[in-house]
C-alpha cells in the first residue's frame, strides 16, 4: 500500500510540474470548473437547435484560430478600428454563428465559474462539440489553453491555405503547425459539413485556363450544377454547400465525391488527383473508421498549436476584448 501510495503522489509531483512547464490536458478544469463540458456542450446544442450554420461555422473558426498565433481566441477579438483578426481579408468569410456560439457559452461558464476558463478552451471544446451535433466522433479535448494578447489583421495573411492551393503548397502550410499530409487529408474531411461563398471557386467554372473555361478534374455534372448555383456576377453573399451529397452530416462522403470529381475547391480535388495524397482519400472514401480516427487524432494535435499555457496570455472576461 505504501508503494502505490508513494507511486500516486510521484505521479501527481510529476503532472503538476508538466502542466507547469505548459502542458495540456484532459481534466485540466476537473477542480475549478467540474461541469465546464456540460455548460459548453448545452449551450452549443441550444445554439444548434436555432441553425445548423452553428456547425461548419464554430469548426471553421477553431481552425482560423489556431493557424494564426496558435489556439489562443485571438480570432475572436473585436476591434474598433477594424484592424483584429478576424478584420483580414482571409477571415471576412468567417460566419457571426461562429463567434456568437463560444460568446454565449463563455457566459454560461462565467457563470458558475468566474474568470476560470479561457475563451481559446472553450473554442476548442466548442468545435469538438459541433462534430458530435453532426453525427461525428467525439474525443477528450486536452484544455489549459490561455487567451492570447495580440490580435492583428497584418498576420493572417500566408498563415492560411488558399482554395487553389496545390499538394505542395497545402503542405507547406500545414507542416509549419507540426501538420502532416495525413493530419491535413483528415482535417480537409471538415468540408463535409462547409459552405463557400461562389466567388472562391469561380475560377474553376468560368476562367481556368486559356484552353479550358472548366476545370476538366471536375465531374461535368457538377460544374453544371455549380454554374446554376453560382452564375457569373452573382450575388457575393451566395454560398453553397461543400458537401453536395450529404451537407448536414458529419461523415466520409467528403472524400467519396473528391473520387468522384466533386470537390469543390482545387485544394480539394488536388487530394485526390495527386498521386501523393490519392491513396489516403481512398482509403478514408471507403474506411469511415478510418477517418473518423484520423480526424480526432489530427483535431488533437490541431489543438496544441502555439498554445498559451501557465502564466502565458490571460483569461479574458469578455472573448471579444482584452482584459486591459
Amino acid at each position: 500500500m505504501d508503494v502505490m501510495r508513494r507511486g500516486l503522489i510521484l505521479l501527481m509531483v510529476f503532472m503538476i510540474l508538466q502542466r507547469g512547464k505548459g502542458q495540456l490536458f484532459e481534466n485540466f478544469y476537473s477542480d475549478k470548473c467540474p461541469n465546464l463540458e456540460s455548460i459548453v456542450k448545452q449551450e452549443v446544442s441550444t445554439k444548434f437547435s436555432q441553425t445548423f450554420v452553428t456547425i461548419p461555422a464554430t469548426l471553421r473558426l477553431f481552425f482560423h484560430d489556431c493557424f494564426v498565433e496558435g489556439c489562443d481566441a485571438s480570432v475572436m477579438i473585436a476591434s474598433p478600428n477594424g484592424d483584429a483578426e478576424k478584420d483580414a481579408q482571409d477571415n471576412l468569410s468567417l460566419a457571426g454563428d461562429g463567434f456568437d456560439t463560444v460568446i454565449k457559452a463563455k457566459l454560461a461558464v462565467e457563470q458558475q465559474c468566474p474568470g476560470v476558463v479561457s475563451c481559446a478552451d472553450i473554442l476548442a471544446l466548442g468545435a469538438r462539440d459541433v462534430v458530435v451535433l453532426a453525427g461525428g466522433p467525439s474525443w477528450e479535448v486536452e484544455l489549459g489553453r490561455r487567451d492570447g494578447l495580440v490580435s492583428q489583421a497584418s498576420r493572417v495573411a500566408g498563415n492560411l491555405p488558399e482554395p487553389e492551393f496545390n499538394l505542395v503548397q497545402l503542405n507547406t502550410i500545414f507542416a509549419r503547425n507540426n501538420l502532416t499530409q495525413f493530419d491535413m487529408i483528415a482535417l480537409s474531411g471538415a468540408h463535409t459539413v462547409g459552405f463557400s461563398h461562389c466567388n472562391r471557386f469561380a475560377n474553376r467554372l468560368y476562367s481556368f485556363s486559356s484552353s479550358s473555361a472548366i476545370d476538366p478534374t471536375l465531374d461535368p455534372n457538377y460544374a453544371q450544377q455549380l454554374m446554376q448555383a453560382c452564375p457569373q456576377n452573382v450575388d457575393p453573399s451566395i454560398a453553397i454547400n461543400m458537401d453536395p451529397v450529404t451537407p448536414q452530416t458529419f461523415d466520409n462522403v467528403y472524400y467519396q465525391n473528391l473520387v468522384s470529381g466533386k470537390g469543390l475547391f482545387t485544394s480539394d480535388q488536388v487530394l485526390f488527383t495527386d498521386s501523393a495524397s490519392e491513396p489516403t482519400v481512398n482509403d478514408f472514401a471507403s474506411n469511415p473508421g478510418n477517418f473518423n480516427g484520423a480526424f480526432i487524432s489530427a483535431m488533437r494535435k490541431l489543438g496544441r498549436v502555439g498554445v498559451k499555457t501557465g502564466n502565458e496570455g490571460e483569461i479574458r472576461i469578455d472573448c471579444t476584448k482584452f482584459n486591459s
